[in-house]
């Protein structure tokens, strides 16, 4: 890959693209690889490997019985929002073993979307913790399978214990319309933090 020599003098353009990063996390087998190749407009690139025997023990996939693959590494996409705003898609592995490299995926995030299944909640708690820990901004968009009863967004804010401020939607992880308001809902939300934090103390 060829990489134009850099030139420390020059100032950037008014017209350069602002490129942010954006995580996409969640539980086993909830959608996120599925969202990242929805609505990346390159190629995705993908780390998935075959489930295995050897995995079984580690590997709960209690709820998704039909799954036959997962991410050992990242998803990565790309989207242009507006001519001057691209995102870039790094989506994390679910499984506990690959907690690891949250950290180094993490470094430099804008925000990140937590993927919920409702039939399994319980599997994005420790995504909603890290973020929270961290003071990432996220929202939390509910990827509604076919069959699974739907909930209302509140509901799935009370059972989560989130603050207010935290956007909860409802998507199709498949659909690229559906991903791309996922996305734009954590861009505003991480801007109205960001303007928040900007405020003069009031006395």
């Amino acid at each position: 890959m060829a990489f134009a020599r850099s030139d420390r003098r020059r100032k950037p353009s008014a017209d350069e693209p602002v490129a942010l990063k954006l995580l996409v996390a969640g539980g086993f087998g909830v959608g996120k690889t599925t969202l990242v190749g929805a609505v990346s407009e390159i190629r995705p690139l993908r780390t998935e490997e075959s489930l295995s025997e050897a995995g079984r023990p580690v590997d709960d996939i209690a709820g998704v019985e039909g799954k036959r693959t997962t991410t050992v590494a990242m998803d990565f996409g790309r989207i242009t929002l507006r001519d001057n705003l691209v995102l870039y898609l790094f989506g994390t592995p679910g499984q506990d073993r690959f907690w690891f490299l949250w950290d180094e995926l993490a470094q430099g995030a804008l925000g990140a979307v937590v993927l919920a299944d409702t039939r399994r909640l319980e599997d994005c708690f420790a995504a909603v913790d890290y973020f929270e820990r961290r003071g990432i901004p996220f929202t939390v968009a509910v990827n509604c399978f076919d069959g699974a009863e739907r909930h209302a967004p509140d509901i799935v804010r009370d059972a989560l214990d989130l603050d207010a401020s935290v956007p909860v939607v409802l998507c199709d992880a498949r659909e690229r319309d559906s991903a791309k308001d996922v996305l734009i809902s954590v861009v505003e939300h991480a801007a109205q933090r960001a303007a928040g934090r900007r405020e003069p103390a009031t006395t």
